[in-house]
């Protein structure tokens, strides 16, 4: 079946560790009846649709980052927003980056593999690392990191953080995301989509994320259901089928 696995489950009476994804953290934090279902019971969520035009800046982005990475300067976005660091050269970096891979660390305590993949890193003239996340856009408005729906890309930028802090890494609490704001002011397409590019700081807190984890396995430990999140709209979702089928006639 498409959203039910047999693979991939957490098993309270298993002595192996279990890999907990940042992404399934956050779903954690937006409503533990999901996660339970997901992580536990092995219920899947529906899947988005991939966001292909994001994910190919990405690439070129990383690219272009690359190429200064191996001549050990700055990129001139670096020089324009006077940020004193140069692209992160580590022998890991490609394993930092690849999907389900990622920065990992075996938190032992709950005997999980916290684990994140990074668009890149930066660092500075104090030798300390900061964690950099590209985004793509396309909007007319100014972009805001107080925006309720990028409270998540907050969160994503502080458990990187975290992650390579338990790498024994030093980690300014400095963080920045690269946006690329895709125009839409031109007379045409032309078989091109022009993009404005800005750098955003964000000085992150990652004192959250060990009692996440802490609440996160306490609730895949349990046998019991946990309530949904009441902004949940998968759970809503859920509820008023399940009252509408009830009273069909």
């Amino acid at each position: 079946m498409l959203y039910q696995r047999t693979r991939n489950k957490f098993d309270p009476q298993s002595k192996q560790p279990f890999k907990l994804s940042r992404s399934k953290l956050e779903l954690f934090l937006e409503c533990p009846r999901c996660f339970y279902l997901d992580r536990r019971l092995g219920v899947n969520k529906p899947p988005g649709f991939p966001f292909t035009l994001n994910s190919a800046v990405d690439a070129l982005l990383k690219k272009e980052f690359d190429i200064h990475r191996a001549k050990g300067q700055p990129h001139p976005l670096m020089k324009h927003y006077k940020i004193k660091a140069v692209p992160f050269t580590h022998d890991d970096l490609n394993k930092w980056r690849e999907n389900f891979v990622g920065v990992q660390h075996h938190h032992l305590k709950t005997n999980l593999i916290i684990f994140g993949a990074i668009d890149d890193v930066w660092i500075n003239d104090k030798d300390e690392l900061m964690v950099v996340d590209y985004k793509a856009t396309s909007t007319s408005s100014s972009i805001s990191l107080d925006d309720e729906y990028r409270q998540v890309f907050k969160r994503q930028m502080e458990i990187y953080q975290w992650l390579l802090r338990r790498n024994n890494h030093q980690v300014s609490d400095t963080g920045y995301f690269v946006y690329c704001n895709g125009r839409r002011d031109k007379q045409a397409f032309d078989s091109k989509l022009e993009f404005d590019v800005e750098i955003i700081s964000y000085q992150g807190s990652d004192k959250w994320v060990e009692q996440t984890i802490l609440d996160a396995h306490a609730c895949l430990k349990s046998d019991d259901l946990p309530e949904p999140d009441a902004d949940c709209d998968y759970c809503n979702y859920r509820r008023a089928v399940k009252e509408v089928i009830k009273n069909f006639k």
